[in-house]
């Protein structure tokens, strides 16, 4: 946990948005991943673009950059920001599928919920058009694996290697 606590809470523990307006403008980059768990047959269907909904890789690409945009609607404290960028990009891993989101902004604030939420829109998206044909699809995690810019500096996942 961080040095200043739980920031977005007031002194009376009543939820609050932060005040940013005070912070260094700066580049931020925050990185974040999801797994889709799917059997082989599923992946090569997924990945070959061969499911009944069509091409499900390139459908879970738009999610996640439309999620990435809507973060601040969908996560209550999140502040609105403009975002620079957004890739996504989906890999083929044991078991299923990676998502990896890359936001970046220059502005007050960091990109972290932008990251996590573009993967959730993406893995959702990737669940959602494999479960036709796979049921036993799961999620099996999100998570944030880095991020850059701001008073706090960078921050890596310890173990995880890109």
């Amino acid at each position: 946990m961080s040095d200043e606590g739980l920031t977005h809470l007031d002194e009376s523990g009543d939820a609050r948005m932060i005040d940013v307006g005070a912070k260094d403008v700066t580049k931020r980059v925050a990185v974040a991943e999801g797994i889709v768990e799917m059997s082989d047959e599923t992946a090569d269907r997924f990945f070959s673009g061969d499911l009944p909904k069509g091409d499900a890789a390139a459908v879970a690409r738009v999610a996640g950059i439309q999620g990435a945009k809507k973060t601040p609607e969908l996560v209550p404290l999140a502040h609105p920001i403009a975002i620079d960028s957004v890739r996504i990009a989906i890999e083929r891993v044991v078991h299923g599928a990676r998502v990896v989101a890359t936001v970046s902004s220059t502005g007050r604030t960091g990109v972290e919920m932008e990251a996590m939420t573009a993967v959730a829109t993406s893995v959702l998206t990737i669940y959602d058009m494999v479960k036709g044909v796979e049921r036993e699809a799961a999620i099996a995690s999100i998570r944030l694996l880095e991020k850059s810019g701001g008073k706090s500096g960078d921050w890596a996942r310890p173990g995880v290697v890109e």
